[in-house]
């Protein structure tokens, strides 16, 4: 599973505006507390910074492969992909004063040249964005887009983030070489298993919404345990999965599969709203009140027979 780090590092992002893209959400859906209607108007402004972490030196063979959508494993040392920073969802309007969303997709500014000359990667990092997008929300975005005549929708601020210290290149300040967060512990094999070769990994369809997992809490001693229920999590949904933890909350992202955000600052009627459809209110409220998660000493299971991640931070 692609997995966050142990180390990250805390950068402060202002970015340059590139360009925007028009498109429309294609569902009726909630994100963050707030309705969002089939139909309408989604903003993803493209933009630019130098503290995102650049691709990974790569061929241009890769770098075509990753264009094409061919399968990327991102272990190996010839594999491509382009890191992203993509910002909660916020209001606005069109120029008709209709409800509108904006995204912020931020991307390395190293790829900026490139992109503006190579009409292929420009339409990779703007889908790049829409998965992102729709794996962070609920919202599935139309791919029939627009371009309106303005570099950016609204206004860029500037934000701090964390960001996996490992996707830095070597010569970077902010490198490290992390230990994994996320251990895997497989299942026995049973008749009905058989290993997934890379020339048959299907991932799922990247326009299925992801649902939120239900989950669970309790103490260990001196740690918190966190069960996460995913039994569609599959060997082939790992390299694009990643799971975040911060003192106040835990992301877990596996495009279009799972999307959790249990995030112990928001209100509790927040809370409630969001995980009542899977019975995980009153887990959410109670872990609210406890300490911070020790994201240092935080370590995650995958455990293939129990359907589960667990994680004890």
């Amino acid at each position: 599973m692609a997995t966050a780090a142990n180390e990250q590092v805390t950068v402060t992002l202002n970015p340059v505006p590139g360009f925007c893209v028009k498109s429309r959400a294609t569902n009726d859906t909630v994100v963050h507390a707030a309705s969002i209607a089939d139909g309408a108007d989604i903003f993803v402004n493209i933009a630019w910074d130098s503290n995102v972490p650049p691709p990974p030196q790569g061929s241009e063979e890769a770098v075509q492969r990753a264009m094409r959508g061919l399968h990327i494993d991102e272990s190996n040392p010839n594999g491509w992909f382009v890191p992203l920073v993509v910002s909660d969802a916020r209001r606005d309007s069109d120029k008709a004063g209709k409800p509108a969303v904006v995204f912020d997709a931020v991307f390395s500014l190293s790829i900026k040249s490139r992109t503006l000359k190579d009409a292929d990667l420009k339409f990779f990092i703007i889908e790049l964005a829409f998965q992102r997008i729709e794996a962070q929300t609920s919202i599935i975005l139309s791919r029939q887009i627009g371009t309106p005549n303005i570099a950016f929708k609204g206004k860029l601020q500037a934000r701090q983030v964390m960001v996996p210290a490992s996707l830095y290149p070597p010569s970077h300040p902010n490198h490290s070489v992390p230990a994994k967060l996320i251990q895997e512990i497989p299942s026995h094999p049973t008749a009905d298993s058989t290993p997934e070769t890379g020339s048959k990994k299907h991932l799922p369809s990247t326009r299925a919404t992801p649902k939120i997992p239900s989950w669970s809490w309790c103490q260990e001693n001196s740690r918190l345990r966190i069960e996460i229920n995913v039994p569609a999590l599959t060997h082939a949904a790992i390299p694009l999965s990643t799971l975040d933890v911060e003192p106040r909350r835990v992301l877990l992202s596996v495009p279009s599969l799972y999307h959790l955000d249990i995030d112990l600052n928001a209100l509790d009627a927040d809370l409630t709203a969001t995980f009542a459809k899977t019975d995980s209110s009153m887990q959410a409220l109670t872990l609210k009140r406890k300490r911070d998660l020790d994201v240092d000493n935080a370590k995650a299971e995958w455990r293939v027979a129990d359907k589960t991640i667990v994680l004890h931070a």
